[in-house]
């Protein structure tokens, strides 16, 4: 249930309905927004004394939630979130770009990666210590030592460093290293994982599992927030389909639909999604077409002699290409609408430019 306060709600009549609602069995979840107070009553209780708020001070309705994920949902939050990660923002006006090999390597694999990423316009940088892998023979990452590569070169080159969480016992010691941390697509619904990262004080990058619906990928990040972690990013990374040409089906209506159900930012994988060199280009262009706040990438210094992933991490000419794709378009649309504007309504273009 959603508590609407009304605009000239007093501090002490939204306390009034924070108290009213615990006392009925639910945990209240406030948002403050630029014209009023929204206070969400989440879990099991006594549900007739929410509906009978209606008529308590500085109240002006109770709606229940349509969807079972609640604090995600649009209704409780109307506004977009923000995620903060060490002075990057994901959700704000700018496409956040996060790029980086698979797995590190070798510190002069990632160091290589990291400049060329920072000078081709990137954001983040991505890079995997722990790697969930399909044979137990292929590369699994080198730990720890991964970890302190990758701080060294967050200190050199100022990218913020997101690395993926496999199991509870490595939070701590990643939480140490890393700016943010990301649950990958095969622990999406690992929800002892969850719980755990939902104490944390860290940003979570939260991947779609291969086989989720929307709706539980978000009821996914619903256990996040409902456990007090609120900063939680959306990465749509692709589903299982009866393709075979592509490694997974990019689900970009999924993009559009995340953020038109929920608040949190929404990125793209579009390596993942394709599994193909040769489509990361119009896949990244298509994702920040229907609205992704961001992108990740997997870039290496030589694709084809890469542990993991080869097939889909870009050469740093090519992710610089990828980059500039993203930016000329634009440009080209302001520059022709900016023209068409001044054919017809001179002072009209002079507001576009």
């Amino acid at each position: 249930m959603i508590v609407n306060m009304s605009e000239k709600a007093t501090e002490a009549e939204v306390n009034h309905v924070i108290d009213r609602i615990r006392e009925a069995g639910y945990q209240p979840h406030v948002t403050r927004g630029t014209e009023r107070t929204i206070v969400a009553a989440v879990g099991s209780g006594r549900r007739h004394e929410i509906e009978a708020l209606q008529v308590a001070p500085g109240v002006d309705n109770v709606v229940a939630i349509a969807q079972p994920f609640k604090l995600v949902s649009r209704q409780v939050k109307p506004d977009r979130s923000i995620v903060h990660v060490n002075g990057v923002a994901i959700g704000g006006p700018d496409v956040v770009v996060i790029a980086g090999p698979c797995s590190v390597e070798s510190r002069e694999q990632l160091f290589q990666t990291a400049h060329a990423i920072k000078r081709a316009g990137a954001t983040m940088l991505r890079g995997g210590a722990y790697k969930p892998r399909t044979s137990p023979y292929d590369f699994q990452g080198l730990g720890l030592e991964a970890l302190k590569i990758l701080r060294e070169a967050r200190e050199e080159t100022g990218l913020p460093v997101v690395t993926e969480v496999m199991s509870t016992e490595d939070i701590d010691i990643i939480c140490e290293y890393a700016d943010m941390l990301q649950v990958g697509a095969r622990n999406m619904q690992n929800f002892a994982l969850l719980r755990r990262l939902a104490t944390v004080n860290k940003p979570v990058l939260l991947k779609r599992g291969p086989s989720a619906t929307v709706k539980e990928w978000l009821l996914a990040a619903e256990y996040l927030l409902s456990g007090g972690n609120r900063q939680v990013v959306l990465c749509e990374r692709g589903i299982k389909t009866f393709e075979t040409e592509t490694r997974n089906t990019i689900d970009l209506a999924a993009v559009a639909l995340a953020r038109d159900l929920s608040h949190l930012p929404v990125i793209a994988d579009p390596s993942h999604g394709t599994g193909k060199q040769s489509l990361i280009a119009a896949v990244s262009r298509a994702a920040v077409a229907v609205g992704a706040d961001g992108l990740i990438i997997e870039v290496h210094p030589c694709p084809e002699r890469a542990l993991s992933d080869g097939p889909q991490s870009l050469d740093f000419a090519g992710f610089e290409k990828v980059m500039r794709a993203l930016v000329e378009p634009l440009r080209t649309i302001s520059t022709r609408v900016a023209t068409a504007a001044s054919a017809v309504q001179p002072e009209a273009a002079r507001k576009l430019t």
